[in-house]
Formats: C-alpha cells, sequence, structure tokens
C-alpha cells in the first residue's frame, strides 16, 4: 500500500487540476484511501491491481487500477454492475500498454465472477483513457452534468 497511496495523491490532484468544483477532494483522501484499498485487496467482490517495472536488481510499483462490483438501481435488468474506480499509471510509463493490461485483467476477473457489464467514469479532460477505453470495445454510456449552487 505505501508505494500505491502516493500515486492515488497523484489521481487526486490530477482531477483537482481538471476540474475543482467537480472533484472537490476531501484533505484526509490519503488517509480513506489507505483504509480502503487493504480491503479491496482482500474483498472476493473486488479487485486491485498494480503495475510494476523491473529495473537492474528491484521492481517498482508503477501503475494501480481499483474496481468493485456495484448494484445497479432495481429499473435495470443488470442488477450488479463491476465499476473501475481508477486506473493511474505514473507519467514516464503510459504508453506503453500497462493501463490497457490492467483494464483487460480486469474485465477478465469480472467475467470469471459472473459480472456482464462493467462500468467507469473519466474526467471530461481524460480524452486518452476514452480512447484507450474505446479501443478495447467500450462505449461512451452517459454524460454525467453538474451544477455549482
Amino acid at each position: 500500500m505505501p508505494a500505491v497511496l502516493p500515486m492515488v495523491r497523484a489521481i487526486c490532484e490530477l482531477h483537482v487540476q481538471w476540474d475543482a468544483q467537480r472533484f472537490d477532494i476531501r484533505p484526509e483522501v490519503i488517509d480513506l484511501y489507505e483504509r480502503w484499498l487493504p480491503q479491496r485487496a482482500s474483498d472476493p467482490e473486488s479487485i486491485f491491481l498494480v503495475g510494476e517495472t523491473v529495473e537492474v536488481d528491484s521492481k517498482r510499483l508503477v501503475a494501480y487500477l481499483v474496481a468493485t462490483i456495484e448494484d445497479s438501481i432495481p429499473i435495470y435488468w443488470t442488477a450488479r454492475c463491476g465499476w473501475i474506480h481508477d486506473t493511474w499509471v505514473q507519467p514516464p510509463f503510459r504508453r506503453q500498454g500497462l493501463a490497457r493490461a490492467l483494464v483487460q485483467e480486469a474485465v477478465g476477473r469480472f467475467k470469471s465472477m459472473g459480472i456482464t457489464q462493467i462500468r467507469g467514469e473519466t474526467a471530461i479532460a481524460n480524452d486518452a483513457s476514452r480512447a484507450m477505453l474505446r479501443s478495447l470495445g467500450w462505449r461512451d454510456g452517459t454524460i454525467e452534468m453538474m451544477t455549482q449552487q
């Protein structure tokens, strides 16, 4: 977990940079993740993956994905779906297929759990993420709208 938390901070900071009103992140976000991620790692209905790189004589974590199974609202036939919450790859290691591999692994694990629909949310500024997901056969499902009062 200690190696993942700086990546959590980075993804949170990036989202705030993109849209501070939408991503109004609590100051204790790292503490919250520090408690939440180990629960995901041991929960059979969650997926917690990391990507690493091998350097000289050591390995270093450079990516992570966290996902859960969520209940849909009862008006839909799909009662439960997979939900990818975070996918992060450290900037020097992007465009090497790590995010794609993490998403594909998560999809495979959800499939083995009997989950047939997987969802995720991307920031409106995150064109690269949407392009990668589309290349894997994902499609746009909704567009979230908001107002600040």
